[in-house]
């Protein structure tokens, strides 16, 4: 479905459809695409401007042809620049590209332009690489030790080499980032900004309309320079539109800064902001965000709701609106400017769709049921086969020796209806839809029933609510519901937060062997040093 929104993949086979796992969508009137299917091969279609897809010429096609130079590569990533040229990233951390060069913007040591990918093959080469992004003519990697690499146009310092010297090959960003590990990169029209695995932000390049946060609009960014307005709270991800920049919290919060004038900072109003401000405050927590340099357009994704604001299909929209959508991919896909994916599009691909849509419509059919669950006076219909199949804790309730299997009508006490509903849905479509106050005792259920898969979403929903009064609460819950992404999630947030938290009745609630624990762990980590 997701690519169904998107015009340039109208003329897919449905057989190639079937096949895609990673798509992508680029150029100047978003009328060009790649593609990767289960089978490790890579296809290309529309305009070809610049030789962008790969093909060794510059002749546009209407169906997918193959780019034999990345086929069986393993390619987990692309990233794109308005310049235009084309990067792409495999899972042994190895860069292709290809494309415009004016600026050396390839990375291959000369400004020819490349018609076919070509790997890298300077001292990156000899790196893993896990994250790439590219500005118009220039482009940025980060490795998995945290290094980040620039080159291609630097009349800014985009590149961060400390020089405004074109950079023909990759160059390390070194200066305030030498010793600190980095963990996300992104690219503005003609900036950079970096996220420290401390959730510190540095920026750098062109700073006309303040994208950099700096404090002023006036003085270009020859190095990577602190964004010293978001001190005192954690940023998790951040991302660039063209000329504006916004960064998300490990409290849901969104902040914003650079131009506004198509109201892209989601203000309510047209005005630049030289330095972050918070933004989208009335949408409730933010899990998720999306912006792209090709466009003046913001989205924001909170639990159950996406939204948008900025340049939406030539409106000026200055403050969050909410859309019928369920991706940020849907966003660009419907009112973005330059209809271009803000990230590859990844398709989780299911073995028989027709057997899953006759199990979503079985739940809770009473035409087709033999067993009613009752729970505090309310039924609901399901199979006992389907939940054999699905659940252990069933398959040995149901056994020819135990009085349950010879029920139609089985009542259960131990958790509240919401639950157990959403539970026996989960186990009809693996999808999980229920409230987040929920979570904790869907939670408890999947401990009970020893349904992993089960406890991992649980936590998923957990992490997008925790907050300073009730992480205490959870971390708690973690240790004794032995999850471990959900206990080290906590513990990080109160050692980002330990002041506030300390301060809650429910850090004073815990257990004196948790709260020892706690103390010890904080104290390793380095939160007491002076």
């Amino acid at each position: 479905m997701e690519l169904d929104r998107w015009k340039v993949f109208s003329l897919l086979s449905p057989a190639l459809r079937q096949k895609v796992r990673l798509a992508c969508v680029f150029g100047t009137h978003g009328n060009e695409a790649l593609l990767v299917t289960i089978d490790d091969e890579v296809y290309a279609l529309g305009s070809n401007g610049h030789g962008c897809l790969g093909l060794g010429n510059q002749q546009g096609t209407l169906f997918p042809q193959c780019v034999e130079q990345l086929c069986g590569k393993g390619i987990q990533s692309f990233t794109y620049g308005s310049g235009p040229h084309v990067l792409a990233l495999t899972e042994r951390g190895e860069v292709y590209s290809w494309g415009q060069n004016v600026y050396c913007e390839l990375g291959h040591g000369a400004s020819t332009p490349g018609l076919l990918p070509t790997m890298i093959s300077s001292f990156l080469s000899t790196l893993k690489v896990v994250e790439i992004a590219c500005g118009s003519h220039h482009s940025i990697a980060l490795t998995d030790c945290g290094q980040v690499f620039g080159w291609g146009e630097n009349n800014c310092g985009q590149v961060g080499s400390g020089t405004t010297s074109n950079q023909c090959t990759p160059v390390r960003v070194t200066h305030s980032l030498s010793s600190r590990k980095v963990v996300n990169v992104a690219c503005g029209q003609v900036s950079t900004h970096a996220l420290l695995d401390n959730g510190e932000v540095y920026s750098w390049g062109y700073n006309g309309n303040g994208q950099l946060g700096l404090g002023n609009s006036v003085v270009n960014q020859l190095v990577p320079a602190f964004v010293q307005s978001l001190v005192g709270v954690v940023i998790t991800k951040v991302m660039c539109g063209l000329v504006h920049c916004l960064a998300l919290t490990d409290e849901g919060e969104l902040y914003g800064w650079g131009a506004n004038s198509m109201g892209q900072l989601g203000t309510g109003h047209k005005t630049n902001s030289v330095t972050p401000i918070k933004v989208a405050t009335n949408i409730g927590r933010v899990v998720d965000i999306a912006a792209h340099h090709y466009n003046n357009m913001s989205a924001a994704r909170t639990q159950h709701k996406v939204y948008m604001w900025g340049q939406c299909q030539g409106l000026t929209i200055t403050s969050p609106v909410e859309t019928p959508f369920t991706s940020l991919h849907e966003v660009f896909a419907c009112f973005a400017d330059t209809e271009v994916t803000y990230k590859p599009i990844q398709l989780e691909k299911k073995s028989s769709q027709s057997v899953a849509d006759s199990l979503r419509l079985a739940f809770d059919d009473q035409n087709t049921s033999d067993l009613t669950i009752l729970v505090n006076g309310k039924n609901i219909h399901v199979h006992k086969s389907i939940l054999k199949i699905r659940c252990e804790y069933f398959r040995n309730m149901f056994k020819d020796h135990w009085s349950e299997d010879k029920k139609s009508v089985l009542e259960l006490k131990q958790f509240s209806y919401p639950v157990i509903k959403a539970f026996l849905q989960y186990l009809y479509t693996d999808e999980l839809v229920i409230a987040s106050e929920c979570a904790l005792e869907l939670l408890d259920l999947a401990n009970a029933y020893c349904e992993q898969q089960l406890k991992e979403l649980c936590e998923q929903i957990l992490k997008h609510g925790v907050n300073v009064e009730n992480v205490a609460t959870l971390y708690s819950t973690a240790i004794t519901h032995q999850s471990e992404d959900l206990r080290k999630f906590c513990f990080n947030f109160i050692l980002n937060h330990m002041t506030a938290v300390s301060q809650t009745v429910a850090f004073s609630s815990l257990d004196e062997n948790t709260f020892r624990e706690l103390i010890v762990k904080a104290g390793e980590a380095g939160v007491f040093k002076t």
